[in-house]
């Protein structure tokens, strides 16, 4: 049997295993290449998200697997069928938008039974599968309402409602949860992975937040400039940054530019560009070539603080408080070292007093939270 293998994993998948594939594939606007030559594997049943910044390529990417664009280069299969010369209405995908694109003067039944309609379907097989639908986004008892007396994010169910009415194998999800408040946003993203979770379908989101797509993905995409950078799953991606747009784009993080300078077996030391010595955990991913140029990534969180200094030999600098920034459920610390270079600590509020501006601090970190990446 034939098999491929995903891009960022070494276990090796059948072709029946994936419902949607992307093999090199290009797609150009007036001659500049919105996605550049990617490769993407989505395995049956998995929740898979697509990140980036605003103009990276990631809806293009989802409206050529929906059909609405057509690739210029490169195959797309799905269920591992080829989907050239497939319009979007034979494609077995259905789409939610962020408009969610509802119809105004149809009640919330009749937006969701409208595709069956159009497939002519007999009555008694629409009203059971909008009937099973309604439930399963519990939308049961609005049924007689029109959108403009729904809430947002009951609009957003029955968007998501009228998609899944017609059994696609993948839910494509064009941010689908921008239109929401933060509170919202957060209780809709509960009910998408709960639902994921129930029906077992393979979904694909497109979003620029970083929070929504670590918390719902199986594994996730992240795209820069058409190209993807990235793929793994929500930990591999925060925990194991494979190039500085990664580290930096998912979560914050501090970025030390500089040269490795020595290393054995278990550890690199890496000399910045503004003269800091950091000493890191050699991985199998870490750069190995002496004098390349390396960016080491620290995440605020994995900065400790203390007024009095560590006895530490390495990754531990003096420095002062310049500006505080208490958030509730932690507290954010700007530290500038005496190497005047500023860098960003995250720490737990634990009710304590805090330190006031200006005092003078010690900043470190261990060795092994220090990912080396190559330039």
């Amino acid at each position: 049997m034939a098999q491929t293998a995903t891009q960022n994993q070494d276990e090796m998948v059948t072709f029946e295993s994936l419902d949607v594939e992307l093999c090199n594939v290009f797609k150009f606007f007036n001659q500049d290449p919105a996605v550049h030559g990617i490769n993407l594997d989505v395995k049956q049943g998995e929740f898979f998200s697509i990140l980036g910044p605003s103009g990276c390529g990631k809806t293009t990417t989802l409206r050529l697997i929906a059909g609405f664009e057509r690739a210029d280069a490169g195959k797309l299969l799905i269920q591992g069928r080829s989907m050239t010369n497939v319009p979007p209405y034979r494609r077995p995908v259905n789409t939610v938008f962020q408009s969610y694109a509802l119809f105004n003067h149809l009640n919330v039944w009749d937006n969701v039974a409208f595709g069956l309609r159009l497939k002519k379907l007999r009555r008694a097989e629409i009203q059971s599968r909008v009937q099973e639908v309604l439930v399963s986004v519990k939308l049961e008892s609005l049924l007689s309402r029109l959108p403009s007396q729904l809430s947002g994010g009951q609009q957003q169910r029955v968007a998501l409602a009228r998609a899944l009415v017609n059994r696609p194998a993948v839910l494509l999800l064009d941010e689908p949860l921008g239109a929401l408040d933060l509170k919202l946003r957060k209780e809709m993203q509960v009910e998408l992975a709960n639902l994921h979770k129930h029906l077992r379908l393979t979904f694909i989101l497109v979003t620029h937040d970083q929070e929504e797509a670590l918390s719902l993905s199986d594994r996730i995409a992240v795209m820069n400039q058409g190209k993807i950078e990235q793929i793994g799953t929500p930990s591999e991606i925060y925990e194991k940054p494979r190039t500085p747009f990664v580290a930096d784009f998912i979560g914050d993080t501090n970025l030390f530019e500089g040269e490795i300078t020595a290393q054995d077996a278990s550890s690199v030391r890496v000399l910045t560009t503004t003269g800091i010595k950091i000493v890191a955990t050699r991985t199998e991913d870490t750069p190995t070539d002496l004098s390349p140029s390396v960016v080491v990534s620290v995440r605020p969180e994995k900065i400790q603080l203390s007024l009095h200094k560590p006895s530490l030999q390495a990754n531990c600098f003096e420095g002062r408080l310049t500006h505080i920034m208490y958030l509730g459920t932690h507290v954010n610390y700007v530290v500038e070292l005496t190497s005047s270079l500023r860098i960003t600590v995250r720490q737990p509020n634990t009710f304590g007093n805090l330190p006031t501006q200006e005092t003078p601090i010690y900043a470190w970190w261990a060795e092994s939270d220090c990912v080396v990446i190559g330039q």
